[in-house]
């Protein structure tokens, strides 16, 4: 288990902190949504926003790796993957390093977007069914300039915990490696939609669980390819499972609370 805290790589001045952010980071008002589409959009960046900035500080997390994983949530650049239910906590404990995400161009996405972009996140536009190829080139451009990048595997709208193959083949293309991570949330509401989104309560325990690092070599064939993502899909099986079943640990001497 290791804290939250300071790490070699907090030499890279965090992405919200640079002028050029504020240009990466503005996005116009899409005018292909409605006025009524508009206002809602307002509406729930707005509460949205607010609650996972009062609601993030009362999380207390723990952070547990298995051998070979990363060593820090810092730690970059990774190609870093997690299932889509725990976006709400990954934004909180996750934000303020720069980190590159695919946003869909759906009104879902517009507005999850809107709201990382907040936290110090850096939304790249394409989705796994439209943008795909123009995406990937952009998050691989960022993993190049030192920067991680975070795919919510199983996102936009599923199937749930379903691996697609995007991660492996720019791991492939950008020589840097696989993470992937699971957080587990003892108290929580959860909604009835596709991914069974986790919305934290407040002051509830968390388990940050990341698995060990794959390297995909850059001369793997396209048979290799499916065989890392099966790899991949079994990894955050493993942790997903990990992280729930010891969550109930988090604050013991085996699962000590963060920094």
């Amino acid at each position: 288990m290791i804290p939250i805290q300071p790490s070699r790589y907090n030499s890279f001045v965090p992405e919200a902190a640079t002028p050029e952010t504020t240009a990466t980071n503005t996005t116009p008002t899409p005018h292909r949504f409605t006025l009524r589409q508009r206002i809602v959009l307002r509406m729930i960046i707005t509460v949205g926003y607010w609650f996972i900035r009062l609601m993030g500080p009362t999380l207390r997390v723990c952070v547990s790796c298995e051998e070979g994983a990363q060593q820090s949530v810092e730690q970059r650049p990774v190609i870093a993957s997690f299932w889509h239910a725990c976006l709400i906590p990954a934004t909180y404990v996750c934000r303020n390093f720069g980190i590159r995400v695919m946003s869909s161009n759906s009104y879902d996405g517009e507005y999850m977007g809107r709201i990382i972009r907040k936290f110090g996140f850096v939304a790249v536009k394409g989705s796994s069914s439209r943008n795909a190829v123009r995406a990937l080139l952009g998050l691989r451009r960022a993993l190049q300039e030192g920067w991680t990048v975070a795919f919510s595997l199983d996102g936009p709208r599923g199937p749930r915990y379903k691996v697609k193959p995007g991660p492996v083949a720019l791991a492939r293309s950008s020589g840097v490696p696989l993470s992937m991570f699971h957080m587990a949330v003892e108290r929580a509401w959860v909604l009835n939609t596709w991914d069974r989104l986790i919305i934290p309560k407040p002051f509830s325990p968390v388990l940050m669980r990341f698995g060990k690092l794959i390297v995909v070599p850059a001369d793997a064939s396209e048979e290799d390819l499916e065989h890392y993502q099966e790899q991949l899909q079994g990894s955050l099986d493993r942790v997903c499972e990990f992280a729930e079943s010891n969550v109930h640990k988090v604050g013991s001497p085996e699962f000590p609370y963060g920094a």
